[in-house]
């Protein structure tokens, strides 16, 4: 009897871990159009959008951590408003100061942003109580993107990177910048059930 139990215990959890990752990634996210699309590339045009980021010190996983505390404890009311924010979908991520060549997640530093929800403006946002956020308007731009589910440990990240940094050499796409790496599920999520994405700007 015990046994029939903790089986339908473990069966019950699992589905609810199945479905936790995609009821809570059903938010608002980033406006684009696909411009292209060969396989899990894509060339994407966003629109205009406001972003709330912090930047972090400290190793890639950890500053994600603490970025995502700062930034979430603005959303969800410490600011000057004490405004609640809806949540929005991914929590992104990007080198704030240029890592090694070879070594993409390397860097020390770390920008950690979500978008704004399109119902606010800059005028309309509260100001951040927290002098570490900053609200910046970021303008219509073209990236290049590589979606993947699974773990995104630093190393499978380095490596979907120089994936996607192979494909636009092969492509003849010119890109720049840090990779924008991109979240779109909470962390209890099952890895075959998650979005992750790495972005790259690009004139295309």
């Amino acid at each position: 009897m015990l046994i029939w139990v903790a089986g339908a215990t473990v069966l019950v959890l699992a589905g609810a871990a199945i479905a936790a990752g995609p009821l809570m990634s059903r938010v608002e996210q980033p406006k684009y159009d696909v411009v292209s699309r060969e396989g899990d590339y894509e060339i994407r045009a966003y629109a205009p959008m406001i972003i709330a980021q912090a930047e972090v010190q400290g190793a890639r996983r950890p500053a994600i951590e603490e970025g995502f505390r700062i930034v979430g404890g603005y959303i969800f009311g410490a600011n000057q408003g004490k405004a609640k924010i809806a949540m929005t979908a991914p929590v992104q991520q990007q080198a704030a100061t240029p890592p090694a060549a070879g070594n993409e997640t390397g860097s020390d530093r770390w920008s950690v942003s979500f978008v704004m929800p399109s119902s606010w403006s800059l005028e309309s946002l509260p100001p951040p109580a927290d002098s570490r956020i900053k609200l910046t308007s970021v303008p219509a731009q073209r990236m290049l993107a590589l979606t993947f589910s699974g773990s995104y440990s630093d190393g499978i990240l380095a490596e979907k990177t120089r994936e996607l940094r192979d494909y636009a050499q092969r492509k003849g796409l010119t890109v720049t910048g840090a990779p924008l790496l991109a979240f779109y599920n909470p962390p209890w999520t099952l890895p075959m059930l998650r979005r992750n994405e790495v972005m790259l700007a690009c004139s295309c």
